[in-house]
């Protein structure tokens, strides 16, 4: 077969084996499992106890979250001055449309599946309205 022939796996429908990337964060790490651009992506997020992630909201990425282990504390809301807070544990999931405000703190050492939409420019779909580790912007870890 010549490289004009060639049928790439995701065409051949032959599966594919990697090592999912790790992504060091101020509060702990994350590893993007699975990604296709303009369809989704899946992630992993171990949070240390303590710490949070900013917040934010999304202008268009619609993503889910499952609590694995670890405990956590989930604020959520319209705007970033009618928030709600809830207490999450293993198995409690929280769907978060595109425009809701959310922080989400470790009470423990936290593990969650993440799973948004990935639009074009899905990387830099963030507007962070707090952070404790002073990232401001789409662009820092």
């Amino acid at each position: 077969m010549t490289s004009d022939s060639a049928v790439s796996p995701a065409t051949s429908g032959a599966a594919e084996v990697y090592q999912a990337p790790r992504q060091e964060k101020p509060w702990g790490h994350e590893v993007i499992f699975a990604g296709l651009d303009g369809k989704y992506v899946g992630k992993i997020l171990h949070i240390t106890a303590g710490h949070a992630l900013s917040l934010q909201y999304h202008r268009q990425k619609d993503e889910t979250m499952s609590v694995l282990s670890g405990a956590a504390l989930v604020e959520h809301g319209p705007s970033a001055d009618a928030l709600v807070s809830q207490h999450l544990g293993p198995g409690d999931t929280i769907h978060l449309p595109p425009g809701a405000v959310h922080r989400i703190t470790a009470i423990t050492d936290l593990t969650l599946a993440e799973v948004s939409t990935a639009q074009s420019g899905w990387r830099e779909d963030v507007v962070r309205l707090e952070d404790k580790y002073g990232r401001v912007g789409t662009t820092a870890p």
